[in-house]
């Protein structure tokens, strides 16, 4: 007797979404290269973004989760700064600037639904516990690769203080490089914080409060 054909897997993540965006980013990089240059796509922010497309097409539970692990707390004391005017901390202090064009000061508010479409992601996914050790990993990779390819003090010409001192890498002022420790100290520092203080507590979180990956697709199918 002849085998039924095989189900083609069914996608947990709509077609539509996928496609708007691919265009969304696509025109984020359009505008944000020549505004900013391009040590600007090592923000956090602006990798997750890379990242949650590639997340999004190959509906990964684990890249997923590490992004929603990584930009849910930041995420959200950037939209509590902008309601400041930016003057909280000045993390979203850019977004007030008008020497930068208005359009894509409007691109960057995708800082304040993407950290929701990532939490949606992974109630769809199921959550991936290797999420907070992937997650690590990228930040590490990151903030290495700010701290070689940028340097506040030789800013680039052309570009606002926005687009300097990578994740801050160098300190917490824009152009101004901290004295404290060592600069590879204060990188280790960074990446042991970032761990510890914001990535722990939120996969401590998502752990308890969202299905596991396998559990996620069984319910689906059902």
């Amino acid at each position: 007797m002849p085998t039924a054909a095989p189900l083609r897997k069914r996608s947990r993540l709509p077609l539509w979404l996928k496609i708007a965006f691919t265009i969304f980013l696509g025109v984020l990089i359009w505008r944000y290269w020549p505004v900013y240059g391009p040590a600007d796509f090592l923000w956090f922010c602006d990798v997750a973004a890379i990242l949650t497309l590639v997340a999004l097409w190959l509906e990964s539970p684990l890249l997923a989760g590490a992004n929603a692990v990584g930009m849910t707390l930041p995420q959200t004391i950037w939209i509590i700064d902008f309601l400041s005017g930016g003057r909280l901390l000045g993390i979203s202090a850019y977004m007030f600037d008008a020497d930068i064009p208005l359009f894509v000061r409007a691109l960057s508010t995708f800082h304040i639904w993407l950290p929701f479409l990532l939490i949606w992601m992974v109630w769809r996914l199921g959550y991936d516990r290797r999420a907070f050790a992937l997650q690590t990993i990228i930040c590490a990779a990151v903030l290495l690769a700010s701290y070689l390819l940028t340097d506040p003090r030789h800013p680039p010409v052309g570009y606002p203080d926005a687009a300097v001192n990578v994740n801050r890498v160098f300190g917490p002022r824009v152009t101004q490089v901290q004295t404290w420790m060592p600069g590879w100290a204060y990188l280790v520092l960074q990446i042991v914080l970032y761990s510890l203080l914001i990535y722990l507590p939120t996969h401590l979180v998502f752990r308890r409060i969202f299905a596991p990956r396998a559990r996620a697709r069984a319910e689906l199918a059902a």
